[in-house]
């Protein structure tokens, strides 16, 4: 019987957060801290003539501005990205110039005086311009630009990487397909929302060593992007994150944090501080992608998928940034979790003058569900068969292979026919998914199935033990608490392996790069597969030194040993024993000899076999495993005004092995009204100029109180054997299938293919029967 694993075990920085005594990076201030505003452009493409800051450098309390010559370019793949703009910009919102004063409002109303002359150029908007062959070049020295060696650009042209799938034989592919469609579906970009705005404070110190505070995803991220960006040695940068206000992927690019180094740098180190406002925040700050695609599929007569077709144009904005590696990850996961024996995709990185993008908690994966189980949605209309017995019949399982041809097993697919059938069953899928309610409503339903894996080879982590002299035990990992809870994951599996109480288990809640081994970034729900393993190995390390010293206390050899329940003990005479407490220090003899010392377990553990997608075919394996799920939605439709609500969200998710059960609820549950707001209602919408105006939560749009509807979630258990006690990754799993499940209901609802987000009454309008009024 597990001893701890499965429990729903309180978070172990629950307190802090609900007494509001937890503290986050804007928290942090003292009288003596400096603070920056950013001048940020009015246009979406332009040519800088002039800056002038003569009337903000009158202010008083202004300390310096900053200009954005003579600063080096940064981005993640290709550094194409300057730290405030200079000679043009790129997107409306781009910071231009920073001001450092002693009150942020008089940073801010100097910023305001500071007096930008543009020349305005033309405005790319879509991806469908940026590919034309005479488009405007947002990059035109993108040949010149430093890159690595897995990304593509295309000089002299809009695109920034291309990546291709090539699996089978596609010609020969369409010869054998009965029945094809095609369609083009269209999402626009988003933002993230998080309760936490970006933040970051600098200070530079005497001795040059940079202290920096951020709200980031990515500590070390920050630590080897500053030494390589201004070449200071990595032992002289310090990044700390204390507890993290939410992120999704947005708090994993460094922006702001560069921003903050040079204009502490212009006031001779001093400390200063720049947060983003809300409208900053969602203005200026790296946003999450916007995509089209074309999408052509075909089948047998008798629903067999036999071929894949598929164009996604990732519209990266106006910096490639994490662009580049989401349409690796794009291309990776092109098709939903079927088999398919022959496909082709390419997707396509383009430059447009928007708000460049980063990862979003998914990292690509709903998006591109979305369009290809609508497309699957439609064949099976087309079919005429069950959209549910469809998916079931050309469900991916062991034996098959991924689009990038690797072969899967139990371990690393799961069992996604076992959720199909659950979800049948949950929402008595049988009864039909047409109700009628009354003459105007119906209730109706959609489903959807949902697969992510992870594109982050080379990742790695490290966790060390520090155990104290009553006996309880410190963890030491650089996994940043952004709202998962996987620090009190990582207690709980201690506890587990030491057979431990977990009240005796203490963990350091934020992260400092000086003292914390390093962990790869806080990403791709791969913290509890990375840190579990190597808190394992450092555990494991620890019963070693354990088993040593108490074998000499307890004249006997380490083999014959075993630790748990606060002793080590004879295997196979558990009353001879030596409590912990009395060993992990040492122990010392009654003549005053002493042996050992404080026991410090250290792992590491780096995920292995993962390799590069070959550029000609796209072959490869990117991610350990798969985590598979099905999802749906029950809908209540008017089909008057086509205004609708959600009655009931459906999730089934092969999650590996529970480890906290109300843990992974929580994750769940939260994460499908996620997809649910981002589906019905969060997107941005760009004038022709490339403008919009300025963001507001209050008009932006995400579920409130009272939008939600009933979440219900189940996990079956199919154990992931590389992964601490079988878990598969859970965090961003039940967001992927929710507009995809949406989408379907509200086609069928409407009597229409509806294939762009968000999937607003207006929208279902315009489809239906808009055209004629307009």
């Amino acid at each position: 019987m597990d001893w701890m694993i499965g429990k729903s075990i309180p978070r172990k920085e629950a307190e802090e957060k609900v007494t509001g005594s937890a503290k986050y990076t804007d928290d942090k201030s003292d009288a003596q801290m400096l603070h920056v505003k950013l001048k940020v452009s009015t246009h979406a493409h332009a040519k800088i003539k002039k800056i002038d800051t003569s009337k903000a450098e009158k202010v008083t309390g202004v300390h310096a501005i900053i200009v954005g010559d003579s600063l080096p370019l940064t981005g993640t793949d290709i550094k194409d990205r300057p730290i405030l703009a200079y000679k043009k910009v790129r997107y409306f919102g781009e910071p231009i110039a920073a001001v450092v004063a002693e009150h942020p409002y008089i940073a801010k109303q100097a910023a305001a005086l500071i007096e930008v002359t543009y020349e305005p150029l033309p405005v790319i908007n879509t991806s469908e311009e940026a590919m034309k062959q005479e488009a405007t070049l947002i990059h035109e020295n993108l040949a010149t630009y430093q890159k690595t060696d897995k990304v593509f650009p295309e000089a002299n042209t809009n695109i920034a990487n291309r990546v291709k799938v090539r699996k089978g034989d596609i010609q020969k592919a369409w010869l054998q397909s009965h029945i094809t469609i095609e369609e083009n579906y269209i999402i626009p970009p988003s933002d993230h929302t998080a309760i936490e705005t970006r933040s970051a404070i600098v200070e530079i110190k005497p001795d040059g060593t940079v202290m920096i505070t951020s709200t980031t995803q990515a500590p070390y991220g920050i630590k080897s992007e500053f030494s390589e960006t201004f070449e200071i040695e990595e032992g002289k940068v310090i990044a700390t994150t204390p507890l993290v206000g939410g992120a999704f992927g947005g708090k994993v690019t460094t922006q702001l944090e560069l921003i903050a180094y040079i204009a502490s740098k212009a006031v001779n180190g001093k400390c200063v501080k720049l947060t983003y406002t809300r409208e900053e925040d969602m203005l200026t700050a790296p946003v999450r992608m916007g995509i089209d695609a074309k999408v052509k599929l075909g089948a047998t007569t008798d629903g067999k998928l036999t071929a894949a077709e598929i164009t996604y144009f990732i519209d990266t904005g106006a910096y490639a940034d994490k662009g580049t590696l989401l349409t690796k990850a794009v291309a990776a996961t092109c098709t939903g979790p079927y088999k398919i024996d022959h496909i082709r995709c390419d997707a396509i990185c383009v430059y447009t003058n928007h708000p460049y993008i980063t990862a979003y908690r998914g990292f690509s994966h709903s998006e591109i569900l979305f369009m290809f189980e609508r497309a699957m949605e439609t064949l099976a209309k087309k079919l005429e068969m069950d959209p549910l017995q469809f998916r079931k019949k050309n469900a991916i399982v062991k034996g098959n292979t991924s689009p990038t041809q690797t072969l899967l097993n139990e371990s690393s697919v799961g069992n996604l026919p076992k959720c199909i059938d659950q979800l049948q069953d949950m929402m008595n899928w049988k009864e039909g998914v047409i109700i009628p309610i009354d003459e105007r409503k119906i209730r109706v339903k959609g489903m959807c199935c949902s697969w992510k894996t992870s594109t982050i080879s080379g990742a790695s982590s490290g966790v060390v033990l520090l155990f104290n002299a009553d006996g309880s035990v410190n963890i030491l990992s650089g996994i940043v608490e952004i709202g998962m809870g996987t620090k009190t994951i990582l207690a709980q599996l201690l506890a587990e392996r030491l057979k431990m109480d977990i009240n005796n288990i203490h963990v350091q809640m934020g992260v400092d790069t000086k003292t914390i081994p390093e962990h790869y970034k806080t990403v791709a729900s791969r913290g509890t597969l990375l840190a579990g393993r190597a808190l394992l190995k450092a555990a494991d390390d620890a019963v070693e030194q354990l088993r040593d010293i108490a074998s000499r206390v307890l004249t006997c050899s380490p083999e014959d040993l075993e630790v748990g329940y606060e002793k080590v003990y004879v295997r196979d005479d558990p009353t001879t024993y030596v409590y912990i407490k009395d060993v992990c220090y040492g122990y010392q003899y009654s003549n005053g000899h002493s042996i050992g010392g404080q026991v410090i377990g250290k792992g590491n553990y780096t995920i292995r076999h993962l390799s590069h997608l070959d550029p000609k075919t796209g072959k490869g394996k990117t991610g350990p495993e798969w985590t598979v799920g099905a999802q749906g939605v029950e809908i209540e439709f008017d089909r008057r005004d086509f205004t609708y609500k959600v009655l009931k969200a459906f999730s089934i998710i092969d999650i590996g092995k529970v480890l906290n059960y109300k843990a992974a609820l929580g994750q769940v549950m939260g994460s499908m009204s996620m997809g649910l707001s981002h589906a019905s209602a969060e997107a941005y919408e760009f004038q022709e100029d490339g403008t919009m105006n300025i963001p507001k939560l209050r008009t932006y749009g995400p579920l409130r109180y009272g939008d939600h509807p009933e979440y219900i979630a189940k996990f079956i258990e199919t154990a992931h054997l590389d992964s601490p006690y079988g878990a598969r990754g859970v965090g961003e799993h039940a967001l992927i299938g929710m507009p995809a499940a949406l989408g379907n209901a509200l086609s069928t609802a409407a009597g229409v293919e509806l294939n762009q987000l968000p999937l607003t009454p207006e929208m279902i309008w315009r489809k239906k029967v808009g055209d004629k009024f307009l």
